[in-house]
C-alpha cells in the first residue's frame, strides 16, 4: 500500500500564506557541520500531496491568492479563528480584478472535472436522466449553485472544507488500517482451514516465529524525547551529542525556513527509531504498520507539544516542550507490535460484514449470469428465426423458377426483364422487317443501306 503524505496545515489555503508572509525566527547555525546537502536559497520546496480529491484545484486558488498584495497584507493581521471562521473570505472582494477573474476560471475548470467524473461514474452503473446540479450537491470544497464566479462564499467553504478533511484524515488512516489488519487475520485463518492437521501446525508455528523476530528489536525512544532527538542530531545531522541545541535542532530541520515545524517535518524526525523496528528487506516486517507507526508518533508529539492545536509546532512551543519532565524522562514507547489492535469481537463483525458483503456479490454475479443466459437464449432466438426466413425465401425463389417466372430481388424486383417488356423511358429497338404491327397510317422506311446510292432528278 503507497502512503499518501498528509500536506500541513500551511496547505490549508489562507494558511500557507499567513506561513509564507511570517519570517522565520533567526537562529545563527553553523550548518558546515550538517551532514547532507541544504537546500539552494530561493528554492521552491513542493509539498506533498493532502491526499484530498479536489487537491489540485486547492493548490491553484491559493497560487492565485499568493500574487494578490492586499490579501497577503490582510493574512499578516489575521489569526487562525479569523481565518476558519470566514471573515477572511471577505476580502476577496477588495482583490484585483485579474485575480478574480483567475479565480473564476479555475472554479469553472473545477466544476467541469467534477461534473466529468460524475458522469463517468453514473456511467459505469449504466443510469440515466443523470442531473448533474443536484449530484454536485455532495461536493463541499465549492458553491455549486454559482457554477461561473468565484465568490467570498467558494473560499470560505474551500477553507472550511479543507480543514475539516485534514483533521479527519489521521482518523481515517487509523480506521483503515485498523481494516487492514483484521483483514490480514482473516485471510490468514481462512488459508488454515484449507490445511490438513500437520501442515496447519506448521503455519501456526512459522507465523509464531515471525512475530517473535519481528518483536526482536532495539529500544524505540519516546518521540520527541531529549534521547530521541539527540539521537537524530548525532546520526543524521553528524553533530557532537554533547553540544545539543534545542534552538539549532529546531532550525535545522525547519526545511522550509517558514518559522514552524510542520507534520511532513516532524514524521522525519522518527526515521531512525522506525529503522530499529521495520526492515523492507525482512519478510516479517510490514511496511504499511510502519507508515502506522510514522503517524501515532507525530501525533503523540503534537498532542504534546502543539499548544494551540493549529497542526504547527512554533519555535516558542517546541522549547516549551524541553522544559517539561517528559522530554527528560518519558514513559516507554509501545510499538504497534506491543499493542492489541483490535478484539475478537471486532474481527467476528468485521467477518461477519464480509461475508455478507460476499453473498451481495455473489448474488448480483448470480443474476448477471441470468440476465446473459437470457440475452444468449433471445439471441439464439432470433438466429433461429433469420435461418428459417432465409429458407423461406430459398423455397420461394426456387418455386418461382420452376414456374418458369423470375427470381426476386431483395426488395420483390425482377431481376431481368421478360421479352418485350422495356424500361420507362427506353426507346423501342426493333430490328427492320420484324414482325411487330405498325401504328395506322404509318409508312416503313426501307432499312438503310452501307452503300451510297446516287439519285437522278
Amino acid at each position: 500500500m503507497k502512503r499518501q503524505s498528509v500536506l500541513p496545515q500551511q496547505c490549508i489555503l489562507l494558511m500557507t500564506c499567513l506561513l509564507m508572509a511570517l519570517e522565520a525566527v533567526p537562529i545563527d547555525i553553523d550548518k558546515t557541520k550538517v551532514k547532507g546537502e541544504a537546500h539552494a536559497e530561493g528554492e521552491k520546496i513542493e509539498n506533498p500531496d493532502t491526499g484530498l480529491y479536489y487537491d489540485e484545484y486547492l493548490r491553484q486558488v491559493i497560487d492565485v491568492l499568493e500574487t494578490d498584495k492586499h490579501f497577503r497584507e490582510k493574512l499578516q493581521t489575521a489569526d487562525i479563528e479569523e481565518i476558519k471562521s470566514g471573515k477572511l473570505s471577505r476580502e476577496l472582494d477588495l482583490v484585483s480584478h485579474h485575480v478574480r477573474t483567475r479565480l473564476d476560471e479555475l472554479k469553472r475548470q473545477e466544476v467541469a472535472r467534477l461534473r466529468m467524473l460524475i458522469k463517468a461514474k453514473m456511467d459505469s452503473v449504466q443510469d440515466t436522466g443523470l442531473d448533474h446540479q443536484a449530484l454536485l450537491k455532495q461536493f463541499e470544497h465549492l458553491n455549486h449553485q454559482n457554477p461561473d464566479t468565484f465568490e467570498p462564499k467558494d473560499l470560505d467553504m474551500l477553507i472550511k472544507a479543507a480543514t475539516s478533511d485534514l483533521e479527519n484524515y489521521d482518523k481515517t488512516r487509523h480506521e483503515e488500517f485498523k481494516k487492514y489488519e483484521m483483514m490480514k487475520e482473516h485471510e490468514r485463518r481462512e488459508y488454515l482451514k484449507t490445511l490438513d492437521e500437520e501442515k496447519r501446525q506448521r503455519e501456526e508455528s512459522k507465523f509464531e516465529e515471525m512475530k517473535k523476530k519481528h518483536g526482536d528489536h532495539p529500544k524505540v525512544h519516546h518521540p520527541g524525547s531529549k534521547d530521541q532527538l539527540k539521537e537524530v542530531w548525532e546520526e543524521a545531522d553528524g553533530l557532537d551529542p554533547n553540544e545539543f541545541d534545542p534552538k539549532t535542532f529546531f532550525k535545522l530541520h525547519d526545511v522550509n525556513n517558514d518559522g514552524f515545524l510542520d507534520e511532513q517535518e516532524l514524521e522525519a524526525l522518527f526515521t531512525k527509531e522506525l529503522e530499529k523496528v521495520y526492515d523492507p528487506k525482512n519478510e516479517e516486517d510490514d511496511m504499511v504498520e510502519m507508515e502506522e507507526e510514522r503517524l501515532r508518533m507525530r501525533e503523540h508529539v503534537m498532542n504534546e507539544v502543539d499548544v494551540n492545536k493549529d497542526r504547527l509546532v512554533t519555535l516558542e512551543e517546541f522549547l516549551r516542550a524541553t522544559e517539561k519532565k517528559e522530554f527528560l524522562e518519558p514513559d516507554s514507547w509501545e510499538t504497534l507490535d506491543q499493542q492489541q489492535l483490535f478484539t475478537e469481537e471486532e474481527l467476528k463483525e468485521f467477518e461477519s460484514h464480509i461475508s455478507q458483503q460476499e453473498d451481495e456479490l455473489r448474488k448480483k454475479a448470480e443474476d448477471l449470469q441470468k440476465q446473459k443466459e437470457e440475452l444468449q437464449r433471445q439471441h439464439d432466438q432470433l438466429q433461429a428465426q433469420k435461418q428459417e426466413f432465409q429458407q423461406v425465401v430459398k423455397q420461394m425463389e426456387q418455386k418461382k423458377l420452376q414456374q418458369g417466372s423470375p427470381p426476386a430481388g431483395p426488395a420483390g424486383e425482377l431481376k431481368f426483364q421478360p421479352p418485350g417488356e422495356q424500361k420507362v423511358g427506353e426507346a423501342p429497338n426493333h430490328p427492320a422487317g420484324g414482325d411487330q404491327p405498325l401504328p395506322p397510317g404509318h409508312v416503313q422506311e426501307p432499312a438503310a443501306r452501307t452503300e451510297h446510292v446516287q439519285v437522278h432528278p
